[in-house]
């Protein structure tokens, strides 16, 4: 027995030892986070910001690779495809692993199956805004507008499956109008167009609206959250601008490929949250709008598994189809 008991001790200390070497070990060649958008955009600014931390404090280089186009799809699809080894992480948002499961008949990634969750980094808000030139300057007047062109106007997305083309074909819906879509490869691509007034509104980025609307090279009409936004805490909401229940956010997180072993996932996590709780990173967050989060691993799994039954009855029910 005691020989038992001895052995047991043994490899207990041994697999501990083993565990710790492993943690310790990582990361210790280059990792990449791929960001499905632009770079300008908010996961890419927040990408960047853990990027740099991880970087200072593992001294092993994170890279933030924009790899935009397809709602993100692709750069969804090709970490899903990549080693478990933790060398290559997704900046992911509800766009591809919430919504676009209900928009496209078949997806080359598994959102649930392909993919090892870390923790949610922000919450974000849309602003729809259009060019100076418009002659409308609350949402009911953008309606009346609409109405009285109809399939004339048109509207700007980061890409099918985006908050903010979800968020537009939603407003369409509930005001009952026809209003074209044009798909970009992401906010930043699209604001050249909504600046010359060659499309006549976006439900755009709140990061990327706010300093331009400031300066007045753009209108800001409301906001898509259920509250207002301390970054601009004079713009109304949706529900407040005659839209009850109108809500279409970003938020975006990190995950891992499915099969990444737990103490990398482990590592990743905590030092997300140190991250996202330093004062400074918190002050840079308040800049851009964003709502930190910082959740566990299975906090983020629940809140993938919750939003997509959620998200394809609103598709459902407002009767948006995959196009353009």
């Amino acid at each position: 027995m005691k020989f038992v008991a001895s052995l047991s001790a043994a490899l207990l200390v041994l697999l501990t030892a083993q565990a710790a070497s492993a943690q310790s070990s990582y990361p210790n060649k280059p990792v990449k986070i791929l960001v499905g958008f632009t770079p300008g955009t908010a996961p890419d600014l927040a990408a960047r910001i853990l990027a740099e931390r991880f970087a200072e404090v593992w001294g092993t280089p994170f890279v933030v690779e924009n790899l935009q186009g397809a709602g993100s799809n692709i750069a969804t699809e090709r970490v899903a495809k990549s080693a478990a080894d933790g060398t290559t992480l997704l900046m992911g948002g509800n766009s591809a692993l919430v919504i676009n499961p209900s928009l496209y008949d078949k997806l080359p990634f598994d959102p649930v199956k392909d993919f090892a969750p870390i923790s949610q980094v922000f919450i974000a808000a849309n602003v729809l805004a259009v060019p100076p030139e418009q002659p409308v300057k609350t949402v009911a007047e953008l309606v009346a507008l609409a109405k009285a062109q109809p399939g004339k106007l048109s509207y700007g997305h980061a890409g099918v499956g985006t908050s903010q083309h979800l968020g537009a074909e939603l407003f369409k819906y509930m005001a009952h109008v026809d209003i074209a879509s044009v798909p970009y490869r992401g906010t930043t691509a699209l604001m050249p167009d909504l600046l010359a007034n060659r499309i006549a509104m976006s439900f755009a980025n709140i990061v990327n609206v706010v300093p331009l609307a400031k300066e007045g090279k753009l209108r800001a009409l409301a906001i898509t959250s259920v509250k207002r936004s301390a970054l601009a805490p004079d713009l109304p909401t949706m529900a407040e601008s005659g839209f009850p229940g109108f809500e279409a956010v970003p938020w975006f997180g990190l995950l891992a490929p499915s099969g990444t072993p737990q103490d990398i996932i482990d590592k990743l996590h905590g030092e997300t949250v140190k991250t996202l709780a330093l004062p400074e990173v918190r002050k840079k967050f308040d800049e851009l709008g964003l709502e930190p989060v910082g959740n566990t691993p299975a906090e983020f799994a629940a809140v993938i598994r919750k939003e997509t039954p959620e998200w394809a009855k609103v598709i459902k029910d407002a009767g948006i189809k995959l196009g353009n």
